[in-house]
């Protein structure tokens, strides 16, 4: 449930709100300038954090770097734990460790919403394969 909140805005920037809603496929510019209102204050809490659309929608990541759901990924599949885990990670992913650090501090903060975009990655992978395995029945 929303609540309702009166906002004035300078004439050009709801004109480019506005705009920017119209290009997007259903977005309206309520929801639009909700979305924007809360990735604008996710980046603030947790410095260095970007929002990238892609086919499954709009996800959390490192700027310049991988997207949160990687990260998470890759220190829950290696052995290492604690400082190491991290400076794995930062190895791996070419990024300073303090941009990991700032991946994980954020999926403690978002965590049923990156554990979702986790599960989903893997469903499509495994339906990916399987597309895969049947293409190559064919043309074995």
């Amino acid at each position: 449930m929303t609540t309702p909140l009166s906002i004035r805005f300078d004439p050009g920037l709801l004109a480019r709100l506005r705009r920017h809603a119209q290009a997007e496929t259903g977005a309206n510019t309520s929801a639009l300038a909700q979305r924007l209102i809360d990735e604008g204050l996710r980046m603030a809490e947790h410095p260095g954090i970007v929002f990238k659309a892609g086919p499954s929608g709009r996800r959390a990541a490192l700027a310049y770097g991988p997207d949160v759901r990687e990260v998470v990924t890759f220190l829950r599949e290696i052995d290492e734990r604690g400082p190491a885990a991290l400076a794995a990670a930062a190895e791996v992913f070419a990024v300073d460790v303090n941009r990991i650090t700032t991946a994980v501090s954020y999926y403690g903060d978002h965590r049923d919403e990156i554990d979702a975009e986790i599960e989903a990655a893997e469903d499509a992978s495994v339906r990916a394969e399987e597309a895969w395995r049947v293409a190559q029945q064919l043309i074995a």
